[in-house]
């Protein structure tokens, strides 16, 4: 199960100067409501992370004209930026770890990574930071507010029926794993189910506004079974 970090759009900066690995980067994490920004040496990294509000920092430990230890440092020490910074490095030994975090940094990923580590790590960080309450329910870019009853996917607002959120909600609140028909119904109708096929109308009416509108469908069918939410979907 992957998550989303926000209801809204998080802003992240990318400091890295391979081209090919933000080309990658920015791939990927399009897909998952972020704006970005990128800095390909240490020096425009410090530029760009003293005049813009960032919620994360991607920071490539070896850089041109200030590596990555010292953008860290300088940001912590003399600017007094607290953004979470993940460390992004070939360097893999337990003493280059140590050396990020002692210079400020809050997490560390060696390359090569998985896309979908970053995504993992930098919504860690992202929680951390803005102190995600429990009643914000996320799958892929897909959000419910449990005390609003808002949903949000990749940064849209999406209007549902009283019907709808209460379908989605125990969905989402049990995804990845199958929820059966028969618990469906009766989150509706209690024991007062009524004649043919109501559920999947909800079900169809559902997946008109979660998934239509977008690439990737989250909502599956799992036939003769139930139903499940999830980004493989």
């Amino acid at each position: 199960m992957v998550h989303a970090l926000s209801e809204a759009p998080v802003r992240a900066l990318i400091v890295e100067d391979n081209r090919d690995i933000c080309e990658n980067i920015a791939a990927y994490l399009d897909k998952h409501s972020y704006i970005l920004d990128f800095a390909y040496d240490g020096v425009s990294a410090m530029q760009l992370a003293l005049t813009n509000t960032y919620d994360v920092i991607v920071l490539d430990l070896m850089l041109p004209r200030m590596d990555g230890l010292s953008v860290c440092r300088k940001l912590r020490a003399d600017a007094g930026v607290e953004v979470p910074v993940l460390m992004l490095t070939a360097r893999d030994t337990l003493d280059d770890k140590l050396n990020g975090f002692k210079a400020g940094a809050d997490d560390y990923l060696v390359k090569p990574f998985a896309l979908q580590e970053l995504h993992a790590r930098l919504q860690a960080l992202y929680k951390r930071r803005h102190g995600k309450p429990d009643n914000l329910l996320t799958v892929g870019d897909l959000t419910l507010n449990r005390s609003t009853l808002q949903v949000h996917r990749a940064g849209r607002r999406i209007d549902l029926t009283p019907a709808g959120i209460r379908l989605l909600k125990r969905l989402m609140e049990e995804a990845p794993a199958v929820v059966s028909r028969e618990d469906l119904e009766t989150l509706l109708w209690a024991d007062e189910r009524p004649d043919g096929d109501a559920l999947r109308s909800h079900l169809y009416k559902l997946r008109q506004a979660i998934d239509r509108p977008f690439d990737s469908p989250l909502i599956l069918t799992v036939h003769r079974i139930g139903y499940r939410i999830a980004e493989d979907a």
